[in-house]
């Protein structure tokens, strides 16, 4: 896959560099294509197997949700992040302490990447005072200040001009830190993101902008919505660099991340990265995805699945074998149900926390 790029000369606000995309589905807007290189970044058998567990755990924990939801235990919206998991492991991994991270209502895996309880994120989801916002957040609206992390968003793109402004913020006091602010593509349709980009561009903001483009807004193909085939290319209008990652693949995600984070903390922000990656279940629960074909979705699990594609790294580098990776899988699988058992048995809030929390 050829690395797509459209930069800014931050002076003159003219794109100076600009390569036609070559990433992409096919078109049918299925197959996820691989970076044709032959050099892959040197990364220690540490690392690899950090992110594997990362995205295992994302994985499973999500796994673990659908089936919850299923029993009636989870109530009301909730989006799994099942096929995503490189994107925002490989971004977390570039975070500095004290970088903040805000995003939309599919919103586990970004809690658990960035440190967040598995016991706290899976209360919550049950609605249970162990969780992260006591049970009154639910699945799109939980936050952790700890982790510097704002949300969990259910209004399409409302997470955005906050996270521009986290990253003001930042600006303001004079640190180095920058704000990762994630929406899909469906949200790149929205109109208050442009009014963020001019904002952000004018003052400069240390604001990552990540488009996860999962192909498909609720049940709309981004063809038939967008007018504009390359999302990372919609900053130029307001000097904004751009690059568009395979989001299937946690160390180029990682790489582009460095890159796009430099830049910010050296005030040439903000910057775009449009992520191509793809959800395999449906838009939220209540999504049976007829609008897609299941050949469809196998397809890019067989030839493009994020933690299939890390594995093979890690075990055809030698760092450990299958039965280290089974073994790893059985750890986190414990995990998971322990938050499990949590969520189910904690207490649900008392009827006077309905009372709590609430301006008058």
């Amino acid at each position: 896959m050829q690395r797509t790029t459209a930069k800014i000369d931050r002076a003159s606000r003219h794109p100076i560099d600009y390569d036609p995309a070559t990433f992409g589905p096919n078109s049918e807007g299925a197959t996820m294509a691989r970076r044709k290189t032959t050099r892959q970044p040197k990364v220690q058998g540490s690392e690899l197997l950090d992110y594997y567990r990362s995205m295992l755990l994302i994985r499973r924990f999500e796994e673990k949700t659908g089936q919850l939801y299923g029993m009636g235990e989870i109530g009301g919206f909730c989006h799994l992040y099942i096929g995503q998991e490189a994107v925002v492991v490989g971004l977390e991994a570039v975070a500095r302490e004290g970088d903040q991270r805000i995003t939309s209502y599919r919103d586990h895996g970004h809690m658990l990447a960035c440190g967040m309880n598995p016991d706290g994120v899976m209360a919550e989801l049950t609605g249970r005072i162990g969780g992260y916002s006591r049970g009154k957040g639910g699945s799109m609206h939980m936050f952790s200040i700890e982790r510097n992390f704002f949300g969990g968003h259910g209004i399409v793109a409302a997470q955005v001009p906050i996270g521009a402004g986290l990253a003001f913020a930042n600006r303001y006091r004079k640190t180095d830190n920058v704000c990762f602010t994630y929406f899909g593509e469906g949200a790149a349709n929205q109109g208050q993101v442009y009014e963020t980009f001019n904002m952000a561009s004018l003052w400069n903001l240390p604001c990552i902008f990540v488009i996860e483009n999962n192909q498909y807004a609720m049940g709309t193909a981004q063809g038939r919505a967008s007018s504009t085939p390359e999302l990372y290319t919609r900053g130029e209008a307001f000097g904004i660099s751009g690059e568009t990652v395979d989001g299937m693949d946690v160390l180029e995600v990682r790489s582009a991340g460095e890159r796009a984070a430099k830049m910010c903390r050296a005030g040439k922000g903000p910057f775009i990265l449009e992520m191509k990656t793809y959800r395999y279940r449906g838009h939220s629960m209540s999504d049976p995805a007829k609008y897609r074909t299941r050949d469809e979705v196998k397809k890019v699990r067989e030839e493009s699945d994020p933690i299939d594609r890390i594995r093979d790294r890690i075990v055809g580098e030698g760092h450990v074998n299958d039965d280290a990776l089974k073994a790893v899988d059985k750890e986190i699988r414990a995990v998971v149900n322990k938050a499990a058992t949590f969520a189910t048995s904690s207490p649900e809030p008392p009827v006077d926390d309905l009372y709590t929390d609430v301006y008058a």
